[in-house]
């Protein structure tokens, strides 16, 4: 008798955080395709839209760039998926890597180019500066670390440096409940929510990274082991 379903429980389970990381970042993926939309089609220049009509290459590179960065990214993290397509990682790195540098020096460029527009202010710029520059360094760190052949510290300044770049997924859910509750917020709420949203997508990702490092330290003593054999 032949099994009529393949999908099993732990295959269920292996793509659910795959699936959560596409939905944590569907809402920035939208927007960032409905700005795409405006600015191809010649929509009407607003206060709110005048700085990308202006200058459009440093919005559009980086919304490009997140979009493949959050969505290629999210896959990275079925460990199935990786082990019935073991080609799959490095190959999806050649695009993944690339699209998160682009992501990220196109981040600091738009702080560094567009004017600050209404409901933003210094703290915020400062903010969007520091996460910017971090999720650059860390994106730079983990190619250092594969270029070493130091697998476990490539996977995590990767993961550390992914993110980042998801911290605008988190945002909506840190903006959500105050906008709910008390309307549009203002000036230094609005940088303590945006920084809360990087603040636990890099704590998160912390906390992978430690429990990964309780897990590891025996099979990683074997392999050593084994390579200093005589």
């Amino acid at each position: 008798m032949t099994n009529k379903s393949t999908t099993t429980p732990s295959t269920r389970r292996d793509w659910l955080v795959p699936a959560s990381l596409i939905g944590l970042s569907a809402v920035p993926v939208a927007a960032g395709a409905f700005r795409l939309t405006e600015l191809s089609s010649g929509a009407e220049i607003t206060h709110h839209n005048a700085r990308y009509f202006a200058s459009p290459l440093p919005i559009v590179l980086h919304i490009l760039s997140v979009s493949v960065f959050a969505i290629l990214g999210a896959f990275q993290f079925s460990s199935g998926f990786r082990r019935r397509r073991p080609r799959w990682h490095r190959t999806a790195g050649w695009v993944l890597v690339p699209s998160g540098f682009v992501a990220a020096a196109s981040g600091l460029w738009m702080q560094a180019r567009y004017e600050l527009p209404e409901g933003d202010g210094d703290a915020l710029a400062v903010l969007r500066l520091l996460f910017g520059s971090a999720m650059l360094t860390s994106l730079l760190l983990g190619v250092v670390a594969l270029w070493r052949r130091d697998f476990v510290r490539h996977g995590a300044w990767m993961l550390r440096g992914y993110a980042i770049g998801l911290g605008a997924g988190t945002q909506v859910l840190t903006h959500l409940p105050w906008v709910l509750l008390a309307g549009q917020p203002q000036e230094g709420v609005r940088a303590l929510l945006m920084g809360a949203g990087w603040v636990i997508n890099v704590a998160v990702a912390e906390w992978i990274i430690h429990r990964r490092s309780m897990i590891s330290p025996a099979p990683a003593r074997a392999v050593v082991q084994l390579l200093h054999t005589p």
